[in-house]
């Protein structure tokens, strides 16, 4: 007779197996090269949109309305004299940060998931780090003879980084029952700082678009990095939110992030571009998600 330990031991994704229930389990099966993919995409992103002139006259006509007053969330930006700042914006990036990792530490202590808390911690440094690095390594040459504020190297997007990197990291040590909840509020989370640090001209769209494939990136691998769940004994996979409502939710914090009374035109490309960067963390998280094993005693 099989017994179970009272106390779970976390299992962690395994990209390279599909569990024999997959095909009913609502998850779609990203491509096995999907960290590489990002860095690529992460690394086209940069040539076309900063290291052209065409890229560079393109993100910096989208920069060309009146300051940050005329978006909708410049109230909730913290751009504003003592206004509140939804986090991660403005001054409220490192405070955010530190809040999730103590969260992510206070979650493994609870679900006693140490290798996937490690992975989320490990994500969530790897993100801000490779971020900071990048964005040291990348210069940004002026190709156009922008006004000097707009040739300030700003590509990838610290905010959005770390929106992505704690969202990403979330769902990594979240339990299968509230990890397809957890990944739609990462969307959302993810969509609305996206677009408003485009629409109070923080960032251009390649900005937000290189954090986020960063994020998805070091997600991608920290998956891979994590043990093999080979115990039989496991609980099947919770089923996902459909995508149609989760990028829904996305898009409704998206519209009214990135929209400005000023152009209808930057409004509608700062909200897709905010859409993309939740689809590229829905078709990153969508891959087999993270399960919850019990060990069973030898002999038992």
């Amino acid at each position: 007779m099989t017994r179970q330990d009272p106390s779970p031991v976390c299992a962690h994704p395994d990209s390279d197996q599909a569990p024999e229930n997959a095909a009913g389990s609502g998850h779609a099966r990203r491509p096995r090269a999907w960290a590489p993919l990002c860095l690529l995409g992460f690394l086209a992103i940069y040539l076309a949109a900063v290291c052209t002139p065409a890229g560079q006259r393109a993100e910096n006509t989208l920069l060309s309305g009146d300051g940050a007053e005329p978006a909708w969330i410049y109230d909730w930006s913290g751009a504003a004299y003592k206004s509140p700042a939804l986090p991660p914006l403005d001054q409220s990036a490192m405070p955010t940060l530190l809040v999730g990792i103590a969260v992510i530490t206070a979650v493994t202590l609870v679900r006693r998931c140490w290798w996937q808390g490690c992975a989320a911690t490990g994500l969530v440094v790897a993100t801000l780090g490779s971020k900071e690095l990048t964005k040291m390594a990348l210069p940004r040459p002026d190709l156009v003879d922008a006004p000097v504020w707009l040739t300030e190297p700003s590509f990838p997007s610290g905010h959005v980084a770390v929106a992505a990197g704690l969202a990403l990291a979330a769902t990594l040590i979240a339990s299968p029952r509230i990890r397809p909840y957890a990944t739609a509020a990462g969307m959302l989370w993810l969509a609305v700082t996206a677009g408003a640090v485009q629409a109070t001209y923080h960032h251009r769209p390649s900005d937000a678009l290189g954090s986020t494939l960063l994020a998805c990136a070091c997600y991608s691998l920290a998956t891979r990095l994590l043990p093999a769940a080979d115990d039989p004994n496991v609980t099947r996979p919770s089923r996902a939110l459909p995508p149609a409502i989760a990028l829904a939710l996305s898009a409704a914090g998206a519209l009214p992030a990135g929209a400005r009374d000023d152009s209808i035109a930057q409004s509608l490309i700062f909200a897709a571009t905010a859409l993309l960067c939740a689809a590229l963390f829905w078709l990153t998280t969508a891959g087999k998600p993270a399960q919850t094993a019990r060990r069973t005693l030898p002999g038992a």
